[in-house]
């Protein structure tokens, strides 16, 4: 019997056998295999089976449903070993004595990536700094308010000097 296995932290190895003809996945309770995660939608999916295969119908997700990276649109089938996302929560279909769908073909060797400049190279557009995107900022506000601080505080000392020497 077909089942799916969760892989993702918090819910790893929660488990959900594909017994009849329709599995709904989904975040609520009313699915048949509810996840409590809020990356899936309400509603997320259907498993199908449909004779031997098992076939994956997106229910219009807000995060969608993908298969081995691949997202699907309308209906996919799923193969023992793919893995199922839905939303960030990524599942393995596993099936007992079936065999697991070919791995993904890795490159043989390592592949050279060009890139956009290189050390020593001139950039092609040259950027200057004359013209700033913000003008720079005036401290005459600032000089203002220090200099109307320096006049209160003489003016207080002047009136506690004055009040001082009358006693």
């Amino acid at each position: 019997m077909a089942r799916l296995v969760i892989l993702s932290e918090g819910l790893t190895g929660t488990a959900h056998e594909l017994t009849v003809d329709k599995t709904t996945i989904g975040r609520v309770d009313d699915n048949t295999f509810a996840i409590p995660e809020g990356s899936v939608s309400s509603h997320h999916c259907e498993i199908l089976l449909r004779g031997g295969d098992i076939v994956v119908r997106d229910l219009n997700s807000t995060n969608g449903t993908f298969i081995n990276g691949h997202q699907v649109a309308g209906e996919a089938p799923l193969k023992p070993g793919q893995i199922l996302r839905l939303g960030q929560v990524e599942m393995r279909l596993e099936e007992p004595g079936a065999k697991p769908a070919a791995p993904k073909k890795l490159p043989q060797q390592t592949m050279v990536i060009p890139q956009g400049v290189k050390l020593g190279q001139e950039p092609s557009t040259t950027v200057t700094y004359e013209k700033a995107a913000f003008p720079k900022k005036s401290n005459t506000g600032t000089k203002i308010f220090i200099g109307a601080i320096i006049v209160f505080a003489l003016v207080v000392l002047a009136l506690v000097f004055l009040l001082f020497k009358k006693l």
